[in-house]
């Protein structure tokens, strides 16, 4: 898949976000990015994955297309948040929500074994399809010290991880771990540039805090906690009640301006939208009516603290 990369304010060779443009023209029903061919069967397994909290693996499908999928609870939630987290110009791979298949050739499983059956088959999964222009770089970023401090960029990004809820902002600090950021290097003919991403969207569209507390794709959870997500404002500055593995360091400095910013793009999603993404991604009918609700007030809330 190709990428347009813009830069915005920095040197040309560090990317965090670009200008998604008519983002209200942006269609849901694909994949990040606007990919618009979903996996297609068979599907063909290659190897197993061993990193993160969620099983994974890796197929080949009838395109002869290369995809990681991952099983578990996360699938929904990856499959829409990279949607929304891509329209609003940040990178994320494109995912599928694939209801149901069968993987030809997937033995001597281990921990894919709790998500793929013996025969193959699976009840759900998230297809992740990666860039081939893009190189995954060993070294992950802090979200205190990387090229875009203090700046609209990083700053509405941290935003958009509080709108959905997603508590599981590990950085660099939690490498042994898994760190859900990172850096790919984007080669344009001789002309490299560094993408600065989150690479993990699974614990989002539940509820903030804690373990065992947090926990994701829960609306009931996500719900009752949309009163508390914007908290007002002090001066300049404006009080979340976001709770994640860093919090502090993580939710203050986020400025009425960075709000603003952040609105130009949040604002212009419609309801129809969000709703076909949370349909393209495997909600259910009430699920869609639900979250659709619940992120139309938080954003209601990002543009009542502004005016």
């Amino acid at each position: 898949m190709a990428m347009l990369v813009v830069s915005c304010c920095f040197a040309q060779d560090r990317v965090l976000w670009k200008d998604p443009g008519a983002i209200e023209n942006i269609n849901f029903d694909y994949a990040a990015g606007g990919l618009d061919h979903p996996p297609r069967e068979p599907f063909y397994f290659l190897a197993e994955r061993f990193g993160g909290s969620s099983p994974k693996v890796l197929v080949r499908d009838s395109a002869n297309i290369q995809w990681r999928v991952k099983g578990g609870h996360e699938t929904r939630t990856e499959s829409f948040v990279t949607r929304l987290v891509a329209a609003l110009g940040y990178y994320a791979n494109p995912v599928w929500f694939v209801g149901s298949g069968k993987m030809k050739g997937a033995t001597s499983l281990k921990r894919a074994a709790g998500f793929i059956h013996p025969d193959g088959s699976f009840p759900e999964a998230a297809f992740e399809q990666r860039d081939k222009s893009l190189r995954k770089l060993s070294q992950d970023w802090l979200w205190t010290r990387n090229p875009f401090l203090h700046t609209h960029e990083l700053n509405g990004l941290k935003i958009v991880m509080m709108l959905v809820s997603n508590w599981d902002n590990k950085d660099a600090r939690e490498r042994r771990e898994g760190s859900n950021t990172g850096i790919s290097e984007l080669d344009e003919g001789g002309r490299i540039r560094l993408i600065y991403h989150v690479t993990d969207w699974g614990q989002a569209m539940g509820a903030w805090g804690a373990e065992p507390v947090a926990k994701g794709w829960d609306c009931s959870k996500f719900t009752a906690q949309t009163a508390s997500f914007v908290q007002g404002r002090a001066g300049q500055y404006v009080h979340f009640g976001y709770v994640g593995r860093h919090t502090d360091d993580f939710k203050n400095g986020i400025t009425i301006d960075d709000v603003r910013w952040s609105m130009q793009y949040l604002g212009r999603l419609s309801d129809a939208q969000l709703q076909r993404g949370l349909k393209a991604s495997g909600a259910t009918p009430a699920e869609v009516t639900c979250f659709g609700a619940q992120l139309r007030e938080r954003i209601n809330q990002l543009r009542r603290v502004i005016d």
